[in-house]
């Protein structure tokens, strides 16, 4: 089993340079294509679950899940709940097996937000799971603005959460389709100053490649959230499948078609985000 901690894997991004790519799941057919991406490049990578599958699927379904693909690879997988948003929802997520869960307090005041992660934080390595926590907010796409994490606040909700990677809000927004926003690199680097441990971008898919490159070789970034850029394939090789054929009805006839361009887009990923000598983690 390559089942791995958060920790696990981002602490040897931090000594060593390099960025492990967070992966959006929604479905099993997706997940699979992503793992296996992983075991081709011999990279890490993180399988996580946010709100959207989680309403879809069940928590213990889903943490099984995950297990078995963790099972059916030879590099480190995390099982990585994102945003969760109670205790409640991150204590089932340990339950069902999932390795990491990421709280997601940014919405709520400060003081707030450090209580509630910190207890989650807790709960979590009590139990042998790494805690991501998130401080300033990352907005939407056509949905809620953004609000720009502050060092200082950084610096107090790393130091008094206890978290083992921490969310950031430096130009990043979820569910953005094209790659021309880029990243306040001078926000990063004053929030660099004052914190000392993995931080994470949201929204990954609206950071142009290169920029993605460059800061996982040469920042405190170690962890690259990506889901829009691989649900736009999916969709894409979705609609091929179906246009080539109006007839075809059978579920597992039509995902069969989607796994391998998945499982290529996911490699480039995966592979933008490596050690710049592009050998395996």
């Amino acid at each position: 089993m390559t089942l791995a901690t958060l920790r696990d894997v981002l602490q040897p991004a931090l000594a060593e340079g390099y960025a492990v790519g967070g992966l959006v799941c929604l479905g099993w057919e997706d997940m699979r294509a992503f793992a296996r991406a992983a075991e081709a490049e011999e990279l890490p990578v993180i399988l996580q679950t946010g709100p959207s599958c989680r309403a879809h699927t069940p928590l213990p379904v889903l943490g099984a899940m995950l297990r078995e693909l963790a099972d059916s690879v030879s590099v480190p997988v995390v099982a990585h709940l994102d945003h969760g948003y109670t205790a409640e929802e991150c204590r089932i997520a340990i339950d069902c097996g999932y390795s990491s869960v990421m709280y997601d307090g940014s919405r709520k005041p400060l003081s707030q937000n450090i209580d509630e992660t910190a207890a989650i934080a807790e709960m979590a390595h009590d139990a042998g799971v790494s805690c991501e926590g998130e401080i300033g907010f990352v907005g939407y796409a056509a949905g809620e603005s953004s609000q720009g994490t502050d060092p200082d606040e950084a610096a107090t909700f790393v130091r008094e959460s206890g978290v083992d990677a921490v969310a950031i809000s430096v130009g990043n927004v979820h569910l953005q389709q094209n790659r021309e926003g880029g990243l306040d690199e001078a926000r990063i680097r004053a929030i660099e100053a004052v914190t000392d441990i993995p931080l994470v971008i949201h929204g990954g898919s609206g950071v142009p490649v290169a920029q993605r490159t460059a800061l996982a070789r040469t920042s405190r970034i170690c962890k690259f959230n990506i889901g829009t850029e691989l649900r736009m394939v999916f969709g894409r090789e979705l609609r091929a499948v179906l246009d080539a054929d109006n007839e075809v009805f059978d579920r597992v006839s039509i995902l069969s078609h989607l796994e391998g361009p998945l499982e290529t887009a996911a490699r480039a990923a995966l592979r933008a985000l490596a050690p710049e000598t592009g050998e395996s983690a």
